[in-house]
């Protein structure tokens, strides 16, 4: 079965209704204030060599801590909770912290391409994929969220071979890839990275 058959037949089960279900979360988030998206953007620097569910619950159990702790106290925070890089964690956050009142005023009006730019540019730990993973989280749903269970999927259905080195040439390479396929399924390339995650990790997750 095609990749495409395989999202198909997901679209004809339960998980296109956890899916549908993130979507209007992502959709939430958008409405809502910059230091929401701040929230937003804290989980998902702590995403990069972390995993996606652990991340999550570190980020319900800190909540708007990621607002008000200072480095060391959020280090020593996310060491408790078993982060992986507490410390580099920690900096990127209280770094990030100036743009928490105003993140979505400033991301706003840029188009699709200075979006993702600007977060990679202004935003210590923040590359194409965590980028990519913050603007779907907040509504934006034209960018591909290239990780290694995306490229694991995309090497062993012949689409692609997995990259040594995910440099910005390649990452959009890959990701013209999965436009291509989004297309021939009539979504956007951020709602199919929600079934490719399903398909390879059996969980609909953010």
């Amino acid at each position: 079965m095609s990749l495409i058959d395989l999202v198909e037949a997901l679209r004809e089960t339960n998980v296109e209704a956890m899916i549908t279900q993130r979507v209007l979360e992502f959709s939430d988030i958008n409405e809502k204030e910059s230091t929401e998206w701040f929230l937003e953007l804290c989980f998902c620097i702590m995403t990069a060599n972390f995993t996606a569910d652990r991340a999550m619950r570190i980020q319900e159990s800190i909540g708007k801590g990621f607002l008000t702790m200072d480095e060391n106290e959020l280090a020593i925070t996310l060491k408790s909770l078993g982060h992986r890089f507490p410390n580099s964690r920690a900096r990127y956050i209280a770094k990030a912290r100036e743009y928490a009142q105003e993140i979505k005023e400033i991301l706003e009006p840029l188009d699709k391409v200075e979006k993702r730019e600007w977060l990679v540019d202004k935003i210590y730990g923040m590359g194409y994929k965590e980028a990519s993973h913050f603007l779907r989280n907040t509504g934006h749903f034209d960018y591909a969220i290239i990780d290694f269970h995306i490229l694991d999927l995309l090497e062993k259905e012949k689409i692609i071979r997995k990259p040594e080195h995910l440099s910005k040439n390649v990452y959009l390479a890959i990701e013209k890839k999965l436009q291509e396929l989004a297309e021939e399924l009539s979504m956007p390339v951020g709602i199919l990275d929600l079934y490719l995650w399903f398909i390879e990790t059996g969980k609909v997750l953010k």
